[in-house]
This record gives structure tokens, C-alpha cells and sequence, in this order.
């Protein structure tokens, strides 16, 4: 058994029950943790509509959040949550916002680990969640 998740016509994801109960469940947590929608509908008879404004906006926090975390295990737990969101994203069309503009907005880090884990560079943040996202790609399929 599978589940559609799909903006419009096209289908983004066809991932199996569980995998989709484990994203749906994400997905909740994270709509708590940034306090805004993600425009991932309710899944009904097995499908889901995304709605590309609210997940764009979605995605666009996500980042940013992500971007603030300087705790390792928030990091690590988060990662592969927004490695899945990126394909999605990628997916429909939607041009995500790598600048950290919420980071300067947002009052600077975020769940701050003591001692602190060593800092990466805008750059290698970036291209650590892009390779990421192209290798989870390889295995989600539409």
C-alpha cells in the first residue's frame, strides 16, 4: 500500500504507509516548532494536496530554522526531515530561500549545545542539505 502526495495534477511522492505516517507525524511537529502551516493537506483515501504558496513559505521558515539550530541533536534529528521537504520542494517548482534571512531576523542561534559543536560555513550548511536531498531524491518515488 501507498500514498499520493500531490500539488494539482502531479504527484511529488508515492511513499508507502509507514514511511507516510512517519513524515505526516513530522510534519505536525514541525507546524508547531515554526507555528505556521505547511500547506500539506490532510491525507484522505490515500492522497494529499499540497498547497504550493503555504509550502513555500513553509519550506522557506524550515530552512531558516534549521539554519539557527547550533544543537547537534536538534540538527541531526531535524536533517532528514528537511533533506525530505527539499525533495518535495525541488519537486514542484519551488525555488526554496538558502539566504538565512530569518537567521538575522530571528535573533541569531537558536537551541545553543554547551560546549558547542564546531561551526560550518554558510556554504557547506547548504551543500550538506542539498547532497542530502538528491540522495534521499533516489528513492522517493513519484
Amino acid at each position: 500500500m501507498s500514498q499520493y502526495y500531490d500539488m494539482g495534477d502531479q504527484t511529488l511522492w508515492n511513499p508507502s504507509n509507514g514511511a507516510s505516517r512517519l513524515f505526516m507525524s513530522q510534519v505536525s511537529i514541525y507546524q508547531a516548532e515554526l507555528g505556521l502551516p505547511s500547506g500539506i493537506g490532510p491525507m484522505q483515501a490515500d492522497e494529499c494536496q499540497i498547497d504550493p504558496v503555504a509550502f513555500k513559505a513553509f519550506v522557506d521558515a524550515l530552512l531558516a530554522w534549521h539554519r539557527r539550530t547550533s544543537h547537534a541533536v536538534v540538527a541531526a534529528l531535524s536533517q532528514g526531515f528537511v533533506a525530505t521537504v527539499l525533495v518535495l520542494a525541488e519537486r514542484a517548482g519551488i525555488e526554496v530561500n538558502w539566504q538565512p534571512a530569518g537567521y538575522a531576523e530571528g535573533g541569531g542561534l537558536r537551541d545553543v549545545q554547551v560546549p558547542a559543536p564546531p561551526g560550518s560555513s554558510e556554504g557547506a550548511w547548504a551543500a550538506t542539505l542539498q547532497q542530502k536531498s538528491r540522495e534521499l531524491d533516489r528513492f522517493m518515488t513519484a
